[in-house]
């Protein structure tokens, strides 16, 4: 029996990702598998981040309750996205795609922060050592609500929204132009005691 001190550490440390404008390109509703396109630095990003953090996927999938796509669909486009990036499986320890329509009462649909907390409980996760990833204001108020961090994804775009822009300005939430940009800042480093504008 290994000692102690030769035992695996339990990774209590997570990232939970946005999907569309964080992982893949966000085209709108994506419906079909062969439109997906990963979104630069993604796989070496995921690479970086698994060494040391639990990953999950939280994604709002309105088009569900719109009646654009069906569940068949959603799961095409993910298993898609895992086969580009051609890493060791399970990728995700867990998987939330949330089809509420805006309308409606939110039970997973983002900002509502259900789907994190119930990670935290089920992988005793340490919330200080979490963050919520994505480029729009629900994926921000998702983290902050679950008393996460959060990083806002900016992508290419030149000009924030002026909501967005004055939440991150508010909370002072880090901002990045990609997930890789995040993870190598982050992973594989010891955890800070607060973010910090990069």
């Amino acid at each position: 029996m290994p000692r102690a001190s030769e035992r695996t550490p339990v990774r209590r440390a997570a990232l939970f990702l946005d999907r569309d404008g964080t992982v893949i390109a966000d085209e709108g509703y994506l419906a079909a598998a062969p439109g997906v396109r990963l979104l630069p630095g993604v796989r070496r990003a995921l690479q970086l981040a698994r060494r040391t953090h639990r990953l999950f996927l939280f994604s709002n999938q309105s088009g569900i309750s719109r009646g654009y796509f069906g569940w068949s669909d959603v799961d095409a486009v993910n298993r898609r996205m895992l086969k580009l990036l051609r890493l060791p499986e399970p990728v995700f320890d867990a998987v939330c795609m949330a089809p509420e329509h805006p309308g409606e009462p939110a039970v997973y649909r983002k900002p509502s922060p259900r789907f994190i907390l119930e990670s935290i409980a089920q992988f005793d996760l340490d919330p200080g050592q979490c963050w919520m990833l994505g480029d729009r204001l629900s994926d921000l108020q998702a983290g902050a609500r679950a008393c996460i961090r959060s990083a806002l994804i900016a992508g290419s775009r030149q000009a924030l929204p002026d909501d967005l822009a004055a939440y991150v300005q508010t909370h002072g939430v880090p901002v990045y132009p990609s997930v890789l940009a995040f993870a190598r800042e982050w992973c594989g480093m010891p955890i800070r005691g607060h973010a910090s504008h990069p």
